[in-house]
């Protein structure tokens, strides 16, 4: 009896071995199991480890040590040759042993290659075993060490060596670097923390069920891994759904998330105001057409002790004196709370719309963005590459530009000090604009860089090096608000303080535009052929910044500032179309090109006037590592930590 079912078997995977070796044929793919001495060279490793007895995840078994068993197996490891060749008697007696014994338990020999194996011995039982669905096999493997190289793969790899120590899993692979650290921190895990045996297989029988949902989920054949997948999918649901959740319902909400990440996180830059550029006859006609919407403005901090939130304040009034009936709004207080339940609370409330006004809402964004698709959710950030969460900023440096310049003609002395908040997108870019705006009108001017984010009093440090005219933190508010803490003043031989320009926002005209948006139509034309990241970052001819004036500037500099705003709104002045070098002597703009809006949000380094640098995150004061984490100009390389919200 065993002896008929271990030929069926046969017959059975020869019919799948002879399906896959025509699928590839088809397709122009290889259509046998790889060989590793055609991988690679002996003495290109760079070393061998005897890693032990390993239970090796079958379908991380891709092939030989040599080309010997080349035609005898497809390279789905299914067995190609005739029922009556002595390869097949050989493999119909082990399954028949696989049948009578109770399975086969004798390891195979392998060396492991970039997190692939190459069967040394055991060809046979590796086939066997996956004719029968086995999720994995015992071996003894080898480990060959590739040579450091750039190749991304290489650094992938040696990412997953320290990981392996830790967890002892072989089965999940990324596409993307720092994805094995994240891992870690998303299961709530400390770096270096050692996984039990339970916390092992717990993982395992999880991730089993999520490579199932992935694998009908993933009708589009994107070439990323189930575990990029699941690495998208924890950030917006906790580990423990592995085991409770409809996995399949759950993935498909997040999946143009994923969709994004397989596209390289490409983000749409919205840099102006939207119209719907030609009526829709369906609109025309009344049908999908939104007359009005209701509102919710989620705020992490109290108005009135907040300037940021006042300014989202003020925004939200002007928004309602402007459209009035045609629109609904509510404020949320999270407080001590989380911005989860506010933002829950919001959507029972009826809310149609969802302003997050700061950036560590974003985790809570997401969440309700994938539970709650029909309501629309935007978060005051920048540069955060999800589809279902709208973010939106400003194009802050056109102001800086500005008041560099006024500040360049008004010092009488050629330093000048800047107290940047932190290292975070568009703030670099905000401090070069201003240092080649005081270039412009001074050539001797030199900036002096300070960090509200490190230790110490940046304002006192500039004072006690001589220096009398400050641009410090931006003013939030629609009024000149001028102390200590917010402007651009110079300290005069009293230690009054005279206000000279400042960079502002107008949150009120943003939020205006993007649910007129709504109302014309033009929303869904940013995002209408492919699920994709949008992020608004509007300037200067938007109305959503400006620069604020002292009324005690000489009409000269007045005049300066207002030619230069007109020449940004009008696109004859771009702050970064000159020869700037950095602060090495490197030429980073040759005047002649102008820089992309990805190049000014990245930017990452300092002109050659600028005096100071740029902090690393491990000197930062803690109180302002979240925000550096989620939106630092190198917030790839910050090491994840648990508990906290991750890219």
């Amino acid at each position: 009896m065993s002896r008929q079912a271990a030929l069926s078997q046969y017959l059975y995977a020869r019919k799948l071995a002879q399906k896959y070796y025509k699928a590839c044929t088809v397709h122009g793919q290889y259509p046998y199991t790889q060989v590793l001495n055609e991988v690679f060279t002996e003495n290109a490793a760079a070393g061998r480890v005897n890693v032990g007895l390993v239970d090796i995840p079958m379908e991380l078994i891709v092939g030989s040590t040599t080309a010997g068993r080349r035609s005898a197996f497809a390279g789905n490891f299914m067995p190609m040759l005739d029922e009556g060749t002595e390869f097949a008697d050989k493999w119909i007696h082990l399954c028949e042993a696989h049948l009578d014994r109770g399975g086969i338990s004798d390891p195979i020999v392998c060396w492991e290659y970039l997190g692939k194996f190459y069967v040394v011995e055991g060809n046979k039982r590796v086939s066997v075993l996956k004719s029968y669905g086995n999720p994995s096999i015992p071996g003894y493997v080898t480990r060959i060490l590739p040579p450091w190289s750039e190749d991304e793969t290489v650094q992938i790899y040696y990412e997953f060596l320290p990981f392996y120590q830790l967890s002892g899993l072989y089965n999940i692979t990324f596409t993307a670097r720092g994805s094995y650290e994240k891992l870690q921190a998303r299961l709530g895990f400390a770096p270096d923390h050692v996984w039990t045996d339970d916390e092992r297989s717990e993982f395992l029988f999880g991730y089993r069920k999520f490579v199932e949902a992935f694998e009908k989920v993933n009708a589009g054949r994107l070439e990323i891994t189930a575990g990029d997948a699941l690495l998208v999918w924890l950030q917006m649901n906790p580990p423990q759904d592995l085991q409770h959740t409809d996995l399949v319902k759950s993935l498909q909400a997040a999946w143009p998330d994923v969709m994004i990440f397989a596209n390289g996180s490409a983000i749409s830059l919205s840099t102006s105001p939207q119209t719907a550029e030609k009526p829709d006859l369906t609109r025309m006609l009344g049908f999908g057409r939104v007359n009005h919407l209701k509102l919710a403005f989620i705020y992490a901090y109290d108005p009135l002790r907040s300037s940021w939130t006042a300014a989202h304040e003020t925004g939200r009034m002007l928004l309602e004196s402007e459209m009035g009936d045609r629109i609904t709004t509510q404020t949320y207080y999270c407080g001590d709370g989380e911005p989860l339940d506010s933002m829950e609370q919001a959507v029972a409330d009826g809310a149609q719309m969802i302003f997050a006004t700061t950036p560590p809402m974003i985790g809570a964004c997401r969440q309700i963005a994938a539970k709650h698709p029909h309501v629309k959710v935007l978060n005051c950030s920048l540069s955060m590459p999800y589809a279902g969460v709208r973010t939106y900023y400003s194009r802050i440096f056109e102001s800086k530009f500005i008041t560099g310049a006024v500040v360049g003609a008004m010092a009488k002395e050629d330093r000048i000090g800047y107290v940047a908040n932190y290292p975070i997108l568009g703030t670099v870019a905000a401090i070069n604009a201003f240092a080649l705006g005081a270039r412009m009108t001074n050539p001797r001017a030199r900036i002096s860089l300070r960090w509200s984010c490190l230790p110490g009093n940046p304002v006192r440090s500039l004072l006690d090096e001589g220096i009398k005219v400050i641009s410090n933190r931006d003013s939030d508010k629609n009024e000149p608000h001028w102390a200590w803490e917010w402007g651009t003043y110079s300290v005069e031989d009293d230690g009054s303080l005279m206000p000279l320009a400042s960079p502002r926002w107008n949150w009120g005209k943003f939020y205006e535009g993007v649910v007129q948006s709504v109302f014309d139509g033009s929303w869904n034309a940013l995002s209408a052929k492919n699920p994709q990241a949008v992020n608004y970052w509007w300037g200067l001819s938007s109305g959503v910044i400006d620069v604020s004036l002292s009324p005690a500037l000489p009409e000269g500099a007045k005049q300066l500032a207002k030619i230069l705003k007109q020449g940004i709104i009008d696109g004859n002045i771009d702050p970064f179309c000159c020869t700037v070098n950095d602060q090495q002597g490197k030429m980073r703009i040759d005047g002649e090109h102008t820089l992309s809006a990805e190049e000014i949000i990245h930017m990452d380094w300092l002109a050659e006037n600028v005096d100071g640098i740029i902090p690393e995150f491990d000197d930062i004061l803690p109180v302002s590592q979240q925000m550096v984490r989620l939106l630092g100009i190198r917030r790839n390389e910050i090491k994840p930590q648990p508990e906290e919200v991750i890219l």
